[in-house]
């Protein structure tokens, strides 16, 4: 359940390693809270420094702090109960950024995601992740 101001890791290559939700793109159905699959708009709060070397390479850093961007959950706190019985929760709470177009914008993504998203229309974020659970 991620509220605003709710704050969440970054588990992708787009430079950016924490940011703060300001607004849960949705039909409002659940009061204003996300869980995983659900799109938000979020500020960048910490990002990795820029250098002047990475700066010309392919790989540079695409976000800076202060930045506001689009991202969608990939992992929440909140215990998540399963058709089946199960019940599934993380240890923290993760997004991966997009852009406008509703696209990825890291190329490789560094931790677990649900497997709820399959089913919410995003494949391509399950697909790269390393584990899903």
């Amino acid at each position: 359940m991620i509220g605003l101001k709710s704050t969440l890791n970054v588990i992708d290559n787009s430079g950016a390693l924490l940011v703060e939700c300001v607004n849960i793109l949705k039909n409002k159905v659940n009061n204003g809270w996300g869980s995983v699959g659900d799109e938000i708009v979020c500020v960048v709060k910490k990002a990795r420094p820029i250098s002047a070397a990475s700066q010309a390479s392919v790989n540079a850093v695409k976000v800076r702090r202060g930045d506001v961007r689009r991202a969608v959950i990939v992992r929440t706190r909140k215990p998540v109960r399963r058709p089946d019985g199960r019940i599934i929760r993380f240890d923290d709470n993760a997004a991966v950024l997009l852009n406008n177009k509703r696209e990825m914008l890291g190329t490789r993504i560094g931790g677990l995601v649900n497997a709820d998203l399959r089913m919410k229309g995003w494949g391509k974020i399950v697909s790269l992740a390393p584990k899903v659970l």
